[in-house]
C-alpha cells in the first residue's frame, strides 16, 4: 500500500506540473493533426472507400502521437538528473518503484488527454466506427504508451551525453513509424520490406487498432496485438526499472 501510495503522489505532482502548461499538450497535437489534415485526404483518394480509409488512417495517428508523445518523455528526466533532483529523492522514503511509475502513469494520461481531440476531428472527418472497437483501441494506445515511456526513460538514463537523446531517439523513432504501416498499408510494401517490418512490434500494434476500428475481434489480429502489446509493456516496465534502480543506487 505504501508504494501504491508513493506511486500516486509522483503521479498527481507530475501530472499537476504538466497541466500548468497547457500549451505543451497543445505542441504535441500539431504533427497528427498536420498529417490528418494534409494527408488523410489523399489517403481517401488512393484507397478504395473514403470510410475505410479514414478507419486505417485514424489508428495509425494514435500510434504515432504515442510514440512521439511518450516516447520522448526521457527529455523530461534529463532536467532533474541534471539539477541533482533524483538524487535527492534516494534519501527519501518514496520508493524508487514509484518514481518512475507515477511519471509513467502521467505520461499515460497526458496521451490519452491528446487522442481525445484526434478522434473526434476524426468522426468529423468522416471516420466510422464502433465506439467499443474505438474505446478498446484507446486501451492498445495507452498500454503501447506507458512500453515507450519506460523505454525512454531507460535510454535517457542509459546515455552517457544528455545531447544524444535527441539523436539517438529521432533514429529509433523514425523507423519504427515507417515500417508499423501508419501512413500507408504495408501490403503496398515490397517483399524484403515487409519482411523487415514484422520483427516491429508497434506493426501488431496498429494491426489490432485497426480490426477494433472495423468492429473485428478476432484472434488472430486483435489477440495478436494483445499480446504484443501488454508483453512490451511488461517487459520494457522490468527493464526501465531495473536500469533505473541501478542508476540510483
Amino acid at each position: 500500500m505504501r508504494t501504491v501510495q508513493d506511486v500516486y503522489i509522483i503521479f498527481r505532482n507530475e501530472l499537476a506540473m504538466t497541466m500548468r502548461i497547457k500549451f505543451a499538450l497543445i505542441i504535441g497535437l500539431i504533427q497528427p493533426f498536420v498529417y490528418l489534415l494534409l494527408f488523410g485526404p489523399l489517403l481517401t483518394r488512393a484507397l478504395p472507400n473514403g470510410h475505410d480509409a479514414w478507419r486505417f488512417y485514424i489508428p495509425g495517428l494514435l500510434v504515432q502521437l504515442g510514440l512521439f508523445a511518450t516516447g520522448y518523455a526521457g527529455f523530461n528526466l534529463i532536467p532533474d538528473m541534471r539539477s541533482g533532483f533524483i538524487e535527492r529523492m534516494r534519501v527519501t522514503p518514496v520508493s524508487r518503484l514509484a518514481l518512475l511509475l507515477g511519471r509513467m502513469i502521467r505520461d499515460a494520461v497526458v496521451l490519452l488527454i491528446q487522442a481525445i481531440p484526434l478522434l473526434i476531428m476524426g468522426f468529423i472527418m468522416g471516420m466510422r466506427a464502433p465506439i467499443l472497437g474505438v474505446l478498446i483501441g484507446l486501451i492498445f494506445v495507452l498500454v503501447m504508451g506507458v512500453s515507450l515511456s519506460a523505454l525512454s526513460y531507460t535510454l535517457a538514463l542509459g546515455l552517457p551525453n544528455e545531447y544524444l537523446f535527441a539523436p539517438v531517439l529521432n533514429s529509433v523513432a523514425v523507423p519504427l513509424m515507417l515500417l508499423s504501416g501508419i501512413l500507408l498499408p504495408l501490403s503496398f510494401a515490397p517483399k524484403w520490406l515487409d519482411w523487415i517490418a514484422h520483427a516491429n512490434p508497434l506493426r501488431y500494434i496498429v494491426d489490432a487498432i485497426r480490426d477494433l476500428f472495423a468492429g473485428q475481434y478476432t484472434a488472430g489480429g486483435v489477440g495478436i496485438g494483445v499480446l504484443v502489446a501488454f508483453g512490451l509493456a511488461i517487459l520494457s516496465t522490468w527493464y526501465g526499472l531495473r536500469i533505473f534502480n541501478r542508476r540510483t543506487a
